[in-house]
């Protein structure tokens, strides 16, 4: 990376198991008053990014103001369209650096806003909480268990403010919904159904290619495995490869499996996990299904994950969103439930709800950067670790699979009626867009035993998936 100085490059190359080390952390934080500027560093700027920076700007007010003093990328190309909003809307222009090291030397900055892709992430997060930062990073706040376990476990040691980008912890009317679970006026929850119904369509097959001239590709793999540049990488369709991103269920589907974990009381990781899926209905260079389902086991609550990136009608009226099955009725999104036995739906009963904090996500975020109470943050690094864990272990099972017809039907899931349901609609699903599904096979994964605790499975392979292969001067620490 010869556009690093010596000094950061030196410190970039002293990675290892204890991280970068920028120091003393307090002599990094400031002590922050009500009224006083936040300085942020926004990284990742396309996709996310422009919503960080619209964020940002709304705050841009005298007696709380928010400053975007630093972007940073390693495409150059992204920095033009945010200094001219932020110039237009708060009058300067943010420095722009391409590596998050040159950043977090700034001892000016007091935050950092991560839109990245997502095998940044939780490494980001580690560097900033090094340094002394307070992080917003986006969902999910990892790309394995192992490194969201250490992101958090970072955060409580340097003592930040670190905010997860499930913006569904701020709705109040989803708040409603798991107190309603709660309270038991509907009766036991029986299954958290999520659904990630989101079109998605082929990006058919990139050639190996020379990377653009502004951008260090090198850099933006970071701590992914170094592999040849193509065009389907850059800027979004690496949601779709494995050592960047974690297919739909970890893209969208994170939001929906945050709800779903939520309304289950308690709830923080299974004791187990079985998850199938492909990708049907065309041949492209994507490695993540676009049609899942992920069954885990919260006691006596099913939580049950359903993809599907082809053409679909919904469920319940429900495409993104969240169904929950109750002995008393079933809660179809967040402000109506069906009576068992009834055809109409009616509103949720009435119950005490903590209000959820103003502000949405990032003014929430704000909020306990000046206050330092971490205890008000809507959706906390610990919570945000949890819900995309659970996506990870989805993953996983569908990565320790075989390959299984449709036709005999598999007796994997014995006779647990609504996983039967689920797959019996998924193959309507698939049929109803021209796949044969006599001639078709999909990936099966294994029941995998795991252990909440400990975070871990019963089973050597599929714990060889909790962390990765880190490429040197890019390790994620084994500990905090």
């Amino acid at each position: 990376m010869a556009h690093l100085n010596r000094r950061i490059f030196l410190k970039g190359s002293a990675l290892g198991v204890a991280g970068l080390t920028f120091g003393s952390t307090r002599s990094y934080a400031k002590i922050l008053g009500a009224n006083d500027t936040v300085r942020v560093a926004i990284a990742g700027l396309n996709g996310r990014g422009h919503s960080h920076t619209d964020e940002y700007l709304k705050m841009n007010k005298a007696d709380n103001k928010v400053e975007i003093v630093c972007l940073v990328d390693p495409d150059s190309r992204t920095f033009g369209k945010h200094q001219e909003k932020i110039k237009s809307v708060a009058g300067g222009t943010p420095k722009t650096v391409k590596d998050i090291r040159q950043a977090l030397e700034d001892k000016d900055i007091d935050a950092v806003s991560i839109a990245t892709p997502n095998h940044w992430h939780a490494l980001m997060t580690i560097w900033a909480c090094q340094a002394g930062k307070d992080v917003y990073v986006e969902k999910p706040m990892s790309h394995n268990v192992h490194e969201g376990r250490v992101a958090v476990e970072t955060a409580r040691k340097h003592e930040r403010v670190v905010q997860h980008g499930t913006q569904s912890r701020s709705d109040q009317g989803w708040a409603n919904v798991a107190e309603v679970i709660k309270s038991g006026q509907l009766g036991k929850l029986q299954i958290a159904r999520a659904l990630c119904y989101k079109s998605r369509k082929s990006i058919g097959t990139k050639p190996t290619a020379e990377p653009p001239k502004d951008l260090d590709f090198s850099l933006w793999q970071g701590p992914a495995a170094e592999r040849p540049f193509n065009g389907n990488l850059v800027h979004y369709n690496w949601h779709w490869f494995w050592d960047f991103g974690n297919g739909d269920i970890g893209n969208q589907g994170v939001h929906q499996m945050d709800i779903a974990r939520w309304g289950i009381p308690g709830a923080t990781l299974p004791t187990s996990v079985q998850s199938l899926g492909g990708r049907f209905g065309y041949s492209d260079q994507g490695e993540t299904p676009n049609t899942q389902i992920s069954v885990m086991e919260f006691g006596d609550v099913q939580l049950i994950f359903e993809v599907r990136g082809l053409d679909t009608p919904d469920y319940m009226g429900q495409k993104v969103g969240n169904i929950f099955h109750l002995e008393g009725g079933t809660i179809v999104g967040n402000n109506s439930y069906i009576p068992k036995g009834a055809d109409k739906a009616v509103p949720l009963p009435k119950v005490d709800t903590p209000k959820r904090s103003p502000g949405g996500n990032f003014g929430n975020f704000i909020s306990a950067v000046r206050t330092r109470k971490t205890d008000t943050l809507n959706a906390e690094i610990l919570e945000g670790h949890y819900s995309s864990a659970l996506c990870h272990l989805a993953n996983i099972s569908v990565r320790q699979s075989e390959k299984a017809p449709f036709i005999p039907k598999t007796k994997a899931f014995g006779d647990n009626k609504a996983v039967l349901e689920t797959l019996a609609r998924m193959e309507e699903h698939l049929g109803a867009n021209g796949v044969k599904l006599e001639n078709t096979e999909y990936a099966l994964g294994r029941k995998l035993a795991f252990d909440p605790k400990t975070e871990r499975f019963s089973d050597d392979q599929a714990n060889a998936l909790l962390t990765r292969e880190y490429r040197k001067g890019f390790e994620v620490p084994s500990k905090a």
